[in-house]
């Protein structure tokens, strides 16, 4: 009689250390599938052909040299593990995602933009966006041909997010939200095509909104 084996259900985040797991659902380096391993492989090969030779330069703000990596990976999938295959994503899961971040992590400031964009950037999107905005933006953001960042400091609040003060208000017409306030320290603001912006709306409910850069 043949049996199938049943995938183990590994436990979330960090839940090991506080509850009682067995030890096979903690995940661990052993539990990488194959798939994790091309995934992590062609970013190094990427990261040594593409990257390290130019790393000083990187390290200069080079807006245009960042944005250009940032397209070239997508050109390779590395910016689209998360994304839903229904989308053009990989739909990885967070572990792969994980394992080509940590790749990364030797490429100075651009691992910060690669974040800014993979994570903050575009899931926001993927787990909250509409219908229409998931048909729009996760395509062009899986491949590059977008670059997106998450505006969510201000002057006055930061981890304390609910204290900003960017206002968002519905036009007259009610067709879109006009904002308005300050932000500032907001990774890939100098290239970026799509932003996340944070504000409240009539000055009370806090709410995150697409913004295209004109």
């Amino acid at each position: 009689m043949q049996t199938t084996e049943k995938p183990v259900q590994h436990v979330k985040g960090g839940s090991f250390l506080v509850e009682s797991h067995h030890a096979d659902q903690v995940f661990t380096p052993e539990d990488f599938q194959e798939e994790h391993y091309m995934m992590a492989e062609t970013a190094e090969q990427f990261i040594d052909s593409e990257i390290m030779p130019r790393m000083a330069e990187l390290e200069t703000c080079n807006n245009d040299l960042t944005a250009s990596i940032l397209k070239k990976a997508g050109d390779l999938g590395m910016l689209a593990a998360e994304i839903p295959e229904s989308y053009g994503g990989l739909n990885l899961s967070k572990a792969a995602a994980c394992l080509v971040s940590e790749k990364f992590s030797r490429t100075g400031g651009l691992i910060v933009s690669l974040g800014g964009h993979c994570g903050i950037g575009t899931m926001p999107i993927t787990y909250f966006g509409t219908q229409e905005q998931k048909d729009r933006y996760l395509p062009k953001l899986a491949t590059g041909e977008l670059l997106a960042a998450y505006a969510l400091t201000e002057t006055s609040s930061g981890s304390d997010a609910l204290s900003a003060r960017t206002k968002a208000v519905l036009s007259a017409d009610g067709s879109h939200y006009v904002l308005n306030g300050n932000k500032m320290w907001i990774t890939n603001a100098g290239f970026a095509d799509v932003f996340i912006v944070f504000a409240k709306i009539d000055g009370t409910d806090f709410s995150a909104f697409i913004v295209e850069r004109n």
